[in-house]
């Protein structure tokens, strides 16, 4: 996990407390070059959601044992990144293209 991440997921677990998660999530990703809280108090004026919410929710006790929680749980399963796949419990780190995708479906299949 990258520095930036733990800001990245309070963010858009801020967003999602006001029903915006994937709003939210598809500005982080189009800007990924931009995780700043800056960037994320931007985004959440731009969704118009209640930005004085979004700053406490951003900086509370509840989204950092959120954090803590799904850090904890990727810990445990291995994933060290996003994104992360898994099929059929099989692991798939990182942006893969078409064909590892296939491949692992089309043994999965197979064994079934």
């Amino acid at each position: 996990m990258h520095d930036k991440a733990p800001g990245a997921h309070a963010a858009s677990e801020a967003a999602n407390r006001q029903g915006k998660f994937w709003e939210l999530h598809d500005k982080i990703f189009a800007n990924p070059r931009d995780l700043t809280e800056e960037a994320y108090l931007r985004y959440a004026t731009e969704l118009g959601l209640d930005v004085d919410r979004f700053k406490q929710d951003l900086a509370g006790k509840d989204v950092k044992s959120r954090i803590d929680r799904d850090t904890g749980q990727a810990a445990k399963v291995g994933v060290t990144g996003t994104p992360a796949f898994f099929i059929n419990g099989r692991y798939l780190s990182g942006a893969q293209p078409f064909g590892a995708f296939k491949l692992i479906i089309d043994e999965e299949l197979e064994k079934s």
